[in-house]
């Protein structure tokens, strides 16, 4: 964590919780580790995958219940966003309507606590459901002041889909972005970063996260430095 504060990183959002614990740290045991390290916590990702019956029938209760522990332990580490983190994809517009209203119930449940609530994407949102997509259906159909989204902006070049379209297509919305790449961010030359930076007001995007989830080398920590550098090199961040 020291490390990643010396390549110039100020935050960190977490993905780890389980069973009540960060990275098996309670949650201000969790806070006070990343605090001392000289990060601050921003945000966390935490997932209740709504299972087959639960699609089918539409009663989310159970799920609900899972939320409300996942919520006072991100209160008692301080974590002012929660993010869920994937879900599976849908296939009928009766399950993405599950879904929505899903969210937009876990939505109020953090808005209560002080917290704010996020959806963060992957490829599989892309896919068509009938003539919309799971993306697009959960942004036409959640309520900004429940839900905002976390854009993983590798997965939605993957996908097929641009960035930079659905910034301005759902203008205010994508709270968070995932700044990333195949391996160490400007590493393919697959994803337009000078477009989408510039194009942050627009999206209401409040902090970007650098994310390396597959690194080309196997120390993590060097594909991150090289993450960081990039960013503090490229002329389109300010």
């Amino acid at each position: 964590l020291e490390r990643v504060r010396q390549m110039g990183f100020t935050g960190v959002e977490a993905a780890s919780y389980e069973d009540g614990k960060f990275s098996g740290l309670a949650p201000a045991e969790f806070r006070k580790t990343i605090e001392a390290a000289g990060l601050k916590l921003m945000s966390s990702h935490a997932s209740r995958l709504l299972t087959k019956e639960e699609v089918a029938s539409g009663n989310v209760s159970a799920a609900l219940k899972w939320w409300e522990k996942c919520i006072a332990d991100h209160k008692a580490a301080g974590i002012p966003m929660l993010v869920m983190a994937i879900e599976q994809p849908k296939s009928s517009i009766q399950e993405l309507k599950v879904m929505a209203d899903y969210l937009n119930a876990i939505g109020e449940m953090c808005n209560k606590a002080g917290i704010k609530f996020g959806y963060h994407n992957h490829a599989g949102e892309f896919r068509k459901v009938g003539d919309t997509t799971m993306m697009d259906y959960l942004l036409e159909n959640t309520k900004p002041e429940n839900v905002f989204f976390e854009m993983d902006v590798w997965w939605v070049v993957r996908a097929g889909a641009s960035p930079v379209d659905y910034m301005k297509k759902y203008r205010g919305r994508f709270n968070t972005i995932h700044i990333k790449d195949r391996n160490e961010v400007g590493q393919s030359g697959m994803v337009g970063f000078d477009s989408i930076f510039a194009n942050f007001r627009i999206a209401g995007t409040e902090q970007y996260i650098v994310e390396v989830e597959d690194a080309s080398t196997p120390n993590v920590l060097r594909g991150l430095r090289q993450s960081a550098i990039y960013i503090r090199k490229a002329p389109f961040v300010q």
